[in-house]
């Protein structure tokens, strides 16, 4: 017999609840730009379409650990999201404002460009 999570999760000990609550919110604080993608029921194409790229430029996107703010701003507005760039120090949580988008600046180039080549 199936059951659904909201089940499972309310004949748990309120512990348990505690416990799953924790590490839900400590997953949703770190993901991955596909994770993020897919969480938000979109797929490598749509995002592509969105973005007036190719799928393959997702794809690569996707992999990088290093590439241009421009480029993920891009990314999380094309996924309906706003991208905030912060520094912490201590217990101290700063936002980093000069970031913030250049009104009337390209953020996509072309889709067979490389992604390194969209500049901030």
């Amino acid at each position: 017999m199936k059951q659904n999570f909201n089940e499972l999760f309310s004949k748990m000990k309120p512990e348990a609840q505690e416990r799953v609550n924790a590490r839900s919110t400590e997953l949703l604080q770190a993901m991955a730009l596909a994770d993020l993608r897919r969480a938000q029921a979109h797929t490598q194409q749509q995002l592509a379409q969105t973005l007036g790229v190719n799928q393959a430029w997702i794809s690569r996107v996707e992999r990088q650990t290093d590439m241009y703010l421009s480029t993920l701003r891009s990314y999380i507005e094309a996924l309906g999201g706003e991208l905030q760039v912060s520094a912490r120090f201590d217990d101290t949580l700063i936002r980093l404002d000069q970031f913030a988008e250049v009104e009337g600046e390209p953020v996509v180039n072309d889709a067979v460009s490389e992604p390194h080549t969209i500049h901030d």
